[in-house]
């Protein structure tokens, strides 16, 4: 029987302020605070609000057969938290309904798997606290920024627990196979694969209102027939996108959201079922191993990362940011922190690209991507003299040869652990009576779901 995945992201821009280069050690509020609230607002008005209330509507009508998939950044969250609460108050409800499952991913929004595996942990962790103290569970399947992925990134997220990722369906790296299937990582076994079907998830996202498009306009019985003339083996589904497309990059005008309520209306009647990630993995064996040895995104043409370090500016602004992220991780300051999550977020280094796009790219206050660099630099100038400053004492040389140390001893003991465990199934099967399992700890009762505030965050004051 096919299975439709529909998974949405939830994230949003942190808007930089104008920072000039005399600003450096005089002011440390690198943030435009009013058009960070009137543009979660306006997103929250006319895309995140309707089309809840859309999804709410859609589960009383079918119950649990409609299911869906989201992810939502910790930095989106705290946007949310300040600006748009009844957004988060919303997820809350339809949390409670059982049909919608929440997914792991880096806290910033950032790029810092490409960068610094202790520090994307970290960030992987982080967003993973946030979404168990609001919805009670803790996410099991691992959505990074932009779908960003690769084998590195696969034993990263194997090392973390997650027991599948989502990512891209790109034809170079599929070649002959179809993304309607589950996949495993080829040097992870352990974490399994979905894969997005581009052109299904962009017919909704990027082309449903093009007037000029062959495919003008899209109806859902149009669209479902299509899923289901799929061959007979091919039984997953993937659409995956930014819940704002279905209100901004769509606007509500178009009948987005008619389109979205009629998907399960006309899939029942063509045997089709919606499941989340975890129902998947938990259901279905993967048929293939897949082998992705170059980093992949769900961006562009290329489906990789030029767009974010694809020139001199991204590379040399993205060197300098992650050169502080050992210090940064060990300060354990809140005021660093936070612009640490701020300053990592993507769409920084995506604001320097300068290569063509097919998706309108709106650099906000930023004039060219070279303005974009000198803003972010000024930026990241007076962040790193701050950390640096908490390090007076020791040099360069005797930092890095402590995080070093520190990163060896992790990985030692970490192969002890291995060697352990390898040692008491050793025990097991010699002597069956042998228990070396540990007694299972009685688990603790479930949080209530967190309340998101009302109160708007008092604006953070200046070091």
């Amino acid at each position: 029987m096919k299975t439709i995945q529909l998974y949405f992201e939830i994230h949003q821009i942190i808007h930089l302020k104008r920072y000039r280069f005399f600003d450096i050690g005089t002011d440390h509020y690198y943030y435009d605070d009013y058009e960070n609230e009137r543009s979660i607002s306006e997103i929250a008005e006319k895309s995140y609000m309707p089309a809840l209330n859309t999804f709410q509507d859609m589960i009383k009508e079918h119950g649990k057969y409609f299911k869906f998939a989201v992810s939502i950044s910790g930095v989106g969250m705290e946007q949310l938290e300040m600006h748009a609460p009844q957004v988060i108050e919303k997820l809350q409800e339809l949390n409670e309904t059982g049909c919608v499952e929440f997914l792991a991913e880096p806290y910033s929004h950032g790029l810092s798997s490409l960068a610094n595996p202790e520090c994307f942990a970290e960030d992987v962790q982080k967003q993973v606290r946030k979404m168990k103290e609001y919805f009670g569970k803790e996410p099991k399947v691992l959505r990074n920024s932009s779908l960003i992925y690769s084998d590195d990134i696969a034993m990263q997220a194997q090392a973390m627990g997650f027991k599948g990722m989502l990512t891209e369906g790109a034809k170079h790296v599929l070649g002959w196979k179809s993304p309607h299937y589950v996949y495993s990582s080829a040097v992870a076994p352990d974490v399994k694969l979905l894969l997005r079907d581009v052109d299904l998830s962009d017919d909704i996202s990027l082309r449903f209102g093009n007037t000029e498009w062959e495919g003008y306009p899209l109806f859902a019985d149009t669209y479902i027939d299509r899923i289901a003339s799929t061959p007979e083996d091919q039984q997953i589904i993937n659409i995956f996108m930014e819940l704002s497309a279905l209100g901004m990059a769509q606007p509500l005008s178009s009948n987005i959201l008619e389109f979205m309520k009629a998907l399960p209306v006309c899939a029942k009647e063509k045997d089709i079922i919606f499941s989340t990630p975890s129902e998947v993995f938990a259901s279905t064996k993967s048929v293939d191993y897949i082998s992705v040895p170059d980093t992949l995104s769900w961006v562009d043409e290329e489906r990789d990362c030029s767009c974010w370090l694809g020139n001199n500016m991204q590379r040399e602004a993205f060197n300098k940011l992650y050169s502080v992220a050992d210090r940064v991780r060990i300060m354990k300051d809140p005021a660093i922190s936070q612009d640490w999550d701020y300053l990592q977020a993507s769409n920084n280094f995506r604001f320097m690209t300068t290569k063509p796009s097919n998706v309108g790219l709106d650099r906000g206050i930023y004039i060219t991507p070279f303005d974009a660099f000198t803003n972010y630099m000024n930026i990241l100038g007076d962040f790193m003299r701050r950390v640096k400053s908490k390090y007076q004492a020791a040099d360069d040389d005797e930092l890095n040869d402590l995080f070093t140390m520190i990163r060896n001893q992790s990985e030692e003991i970490s192969m002890k652990d291995k060697e352990i465990d390898r040692l008491k199934g050793m025990l097991n099967k010699m002597d069956p009576n042998f228990d070396a399992k540990p007694a299972k700890k009685t688990p603790a009762k479930k949080p209530a779901a967190k309340k998101a505030p009302a109160k708007k965050a008092e604006k953070k004051e200046e070091e």
